[in-house]
């Protein structure tokens, strides 16, 4: 059973920088691609950023030029380094790992990023 425990969020004001982890079960070069999803409250569940295994990446509109998706392979790590934080990116966000062997997605159980005016 692959495991993904996120860390990292907590309330920050506008304008701040928060950095989200997400530690793999097992190493990363498994999956085919590791991101982030949000979900604010009364809203459906939202891509933020995903890193596919040839290293392209896709990011939300709403967040390009702010937030940066990174992984260290060595420590089966996937991070998102949010900056110039606003508002409206208050969420939970959940890490996402989809495999090579099935296509399964796993996803952690979410942090809370709440971004005060």
């Amino acid at each position: 059973q692959v495991q993904l425990v996120e860390s990292g969020g907590g309330l920050v004001q506008a304008g701040g920088s928060l950095r989200l982890s997400c530690a793999a079960s097992r190493k990363i070069f498994s999956f085919k691609s590791m991101g982030w999803y949000r979900q604010a409250p009364g809203k459906q569940r939202e891509l933020v950023a995903v890193r596919t295994s040839d290293g392209s990446t896709n990011y939300a509109d709403s967040v390009k030029g702010r937030f940066t998706i990174s992984r260290d392979n060595a420590k089966n790590t996937v991070y998102l380094q949010m900056n110039s934080l606003k508002p409206e990116d208050t969420a939970v966000y959940y890490c996402n790992a989809v495999s090579y062997a099935d296509n399964y997605n796993y996803w952690g159980q979410g942090t809370q990023v709440t971004v005060s005016s």
